[in-house]
């Protein structure tokens, strides 16, 4: 856990003034116990190498949940424009990561939780007066802190149906008429995530993250040959690629498909993953960017395409579900996908953690006088929190497991703000344009009006979708 106390010098406080609480332990990565029996932050630079942040920025971003819909989202958007916004949006996101790493000590002071770093932006730029200074600090922090948890809490409730989804379908394989429904298998997901809950930190999750990786490699490389395999024996005149349904049916499915695209390029953390590496931060995170970003060009494209190919318009929302035979190289994916999303789940869950603990951890040291909360607490107070947090995504995955439908509006009103939009206006604010850099002032005021366009695109398709879906389906309904 980070320091439980209040910082009693500027420089300490993850690049904030002195009077704010230092950013909590869920999230930050230095971390020494007391043999008082209570946390301290040992701040500066992380431990982890570039290797270690391209695991957690491939664990974020490369999930089976992200790119398993994909090819449902081309076939949203028809040939043309699905390969153009798939493109597009690979080659924007992984310029706005790097512009993002490019922001560590823009200001001299570090910033380790992306909220921080909209605060420290927002404020300096607009330093008019104190009451100016303080609101519009405050309005860029609260403006990250709800879309990052609309983001994780989203994603998380997608990635929980997902592994539900797989974790049912390995059962079925091996029991065609067992009993255990959907909803059983979310609860046991959401059991496993609460035990590694209870981690202190991200770098804590390294081992586990590399582990994911491979396995985002694992899953992609099944699920792209089998896919393949499949398609080359479907009779390929009963494949169509048409757009079915009315040209409001079309257009509806086409905002979807947007905001799924969206969600696929997901990573609300870049901020908080590049706190964990260690120096040279910038060149470390810019190394780790590029190798993360290599295994999802590798993977991401050629499932979309392969995919679409293979099935064409009838391909279902969750690739692995199109996937008929051979049977062991589902269960294989399916594998691989829970393995995978096991990590992802912990990287996004981070975010509501510091939030709630950070509230705790005040209330508790205002109650004992400012003095530093014992061990035993502290565990007691994270135990708290988790389960909370947990028990409310399990019980929203297991009630409406519309697995494209939450992926679409995570996408949508959580990452495209984050991940398209923010970090292009952020190096804007922060001044980090070279001087004669107008086409570069214009490509960013492009890519910040069109996913602003793509935001309220995806949010009405996902919404139509899900209010077709609770009309349909009954809660708790096992898929």
């Amino acid at each position: 856990m980070a320091s439980i106390c209040l910082p009693s010098t500027p420089g300490n406080c993850s690049g904030d003034d002195g009077n704010e609480a230092e950013e909590v332990s869920a999230i930050t990565v230095n971390d020494s116990f007391q043999r008082n029996g209570s946390y301290t932050d040992t701040t500066g630079s992380g431990r982890g190498s570039w290797k270690h942040a391209a695991f957690h920025v491939a664990t974020t971003i490369a999930t089976p949940a992200a790119y398993a819909p994909l090819p449902f989202a081309v076939s949203s958007l028809g040939w043309p424009l699905g390969v153009l916004s798939l493109v597009g949006a690979t080659l924007t996101t992984w310029y706005s990561s790097l512009l993002i790493a490019s922001l560590w000590e823009w200001d001299g002071k570090k910033h380790t939780t992306y909220r921080r770093l909209a605060r420290s932006i927002y404020a300096f730029i607009l330093d008019l007066s104190f009451i100016i200074f303080d609101l519009q600090g405050n309005w860029g922090y609260w403006s990250i802190a709800f879309f990052q948890q609309v983001a994780s809490l989203g994603n998380n409730i997608a990635i929980q149906i997902a592994a539900g989804s797989s974790l049912k379908a390995v059962y079925k394989y091996y029991h065609e008429e067992g009993s255990l429904t959907l909803q059983h298998f979310i609860i046991f997901f959401g059991v496993f995530e609460l035990v590694l809950s209870q981690l202190p930190n991200i770098h804590s999750l390294r081992w586990l993250n590399a582990v994911c990786s491979f396995s985002t490699i694992g899953f992609a490389a099944t699920t792209i040959g089998v896919t393949i395999y499949n398609g080359k024996k479907i009779d390929r005149r009963t494949v169509s690629y048409s757009l079915p349904g009315s040209s409001s049916a079309k257009m509806f499915k086409a905002f979807n498909g947007l905001g799924i695209i969206a969600f696929s390029f997901g990573d609300a953390m870049l901020p908080e993953i590049q706190s964990s590496v260690r120096e040279p931060m910038k060149k470390t995170m810019y190394k780790g960017i590029a190798a993360a970003y290599t295994i999802i060009v590798l993977s991401y494209w050629q499932l979309a395409f392969f995919g679409y190919w293979a099935f064409g318009s009838e391909v279902e929302p969750f690739i692995v579900a199109s996937l008929k035979t051979p049977e062991w190289t589902t269960v294989m994916a399916n594998l691989f996908a829970v393995i995978q999303i096991c990590g992802c789940f912990q990287i996004y869950c981070r975010p509501t953690y510091a939030f709630f603990e950070e509230k705790m951890k005040k209330a508790s040291s205002e109650q004992s006088g400012g003095t530093r909360v014992p061990l035993k607490k502290h565990v007691i107070m994270r135990l708290v929190c988790t389960s909370f947090y947990m028990a409310v995504i399990t019980l929203v995955a297991a009630a409406m497991p519309f697995f494209g439908d939450f992926v679409s509006i995570c996408g949508a009103i959580g990452f495209t703000p984050l991940d398209f939009v923010f970090p292009v206006l952020a190096h804007l604010k922060a001044g980090k344009l070279p001087k004669n850099s107008t086409p570069i002032f214009f490509f960013n005021i492009l890519i910040a009006t069109w996913f602003s366009a793509v935001a309220v695109m995806g949010c009405i398709g996902a919404v139509k979708f899900i209010i077709d879906d609770i009309n349909t389906y009954s809660f708790f309904h096992d898929i």
